[in-house]
């Protein structure tokens, strides 16, 4: 005896969307990508952008000329008296300064962290499935966006008014803003997670909490995880910039060296940021492939 397999509702197509449906999607894609294409003309007009504007004032060329020259030669003595917090070399100096600039990194995405898994939980719908606990995602979402609305160099201007100067200050600065945008990737990672297992859970009587826990979560895990190590890259630069307002990462370095025209230092300090980063998103990557494979 043979069994004939009837062809199902989206035969004919590999992804089982009718021909013309995958028409509309296409269409609708258009005219989005069609209507930013028109807006970004349309402020580039009202910006009244033009290419001449690129180009340097007199004497710029010089400058431009002797700070890219300096990315050929990047110094391995200090250029003048500067010496930051006194280290006896340039090379000692952007060692210690990128193993503070991860330092602060790591302290940051740590709060980030408790603060994203938890606002992240209470932003899910997929946890929050009771009556009265979807009344928790509104608030739980409006709190994650108002956090992330806020770019880490605002907060850090707002807390060092309110402050001063301080590493907490810092830390703070970058964690807030990271944890409002990982309440929001958790939350739609988990609600967006196949729930085939969860439900064959709940047909067996699992609890919701359960349904939750064994059934979504393992699902979005992988992903939460990747995307977290993403962010730890993402902090690591954030760091270094806040060291333009005086924190001892390598930005401030870049700063003191670019503000006495030490070209040869500032390129030192952006090599060792730049071998940071790259070593950051080589392991990462690495981790990434496994964890989502």
């Amino acid at each position: 005896m043979s069994f004939e397999r009837r062809p199902g509702p989206g035969a004919g197509s590999a992804s089982g969307l009718k021909p013309g449906s995958r028409l509309g999607s296409l269409g609708t894609a258009g005219v989005v990508l069609g209507a930013l294409l028109l807006a970004g003309i349309w402020a580039a007009w009202h910006l009244r952008l033009e290419p001449g504007q690129l180009l340097p004032g007199r004497g710029g060329w010089q400058l431009a000329a002797d700070f890219f020259g300096s990315a050929l030669r990047p110094a391995w003595q200090f250029e003048g008296s500067f010496q930051g917090s006194g280290s006896s070399s340039l090379p000692a100096q952007a060692l210690r300064a990128a193993g503070t600039t991860v330092i602060f990194a790591a302290t940051s995405l740590s709060l980030a962290l408790i603060g994203g898994l938890l606002l992240g939980f209470l932003s899910s719908f997929s946890l929050m499935r009771g009556r009265f606990l979807r009344l928790v995602v509104a608030p739980a979402r409006l709190l994650a966006n108002l956090l992330r609305s806020v770019h880490e160099l605002i907060w850090a201007v707002l807390l060092l008014a309110a402050f001063g100067l301080g590493h907490l200050v810092a830390v703070i600065a970058i964690a807030l803003p990271y944890a409002g945008t990982l309440a929001k990737i958790f939350a739609d990672m988990m609600d967006e997670a196949p729930d085939d297992a969860a439900d064959a859970l709940e047909m067996a009587g699992a609890s919701p909490v359960q349904r939750f826990v064994f059934g979504i979560l393992p699902r979005a895990l992988p992903d939460m995880t990747a995307y977290t190590f993403y962010r730890f890259e993402c902090a690591l630069r954030s760091s270094a910039v806040l060291g333009f307002f005086g924190f001892p990462t390598l930005g401030y370095y870049i700063a003191a060296s670019f503000e006495n025209l030490y070209y040869g230092e500032v390129w030192t300090y952006l090599y060792v940021l730049l071998a940071l980063i790259l070593a950051v998103d080589w392991w990462s990557g690495r981790l990434r492939q496994e964890l989502v494979s």
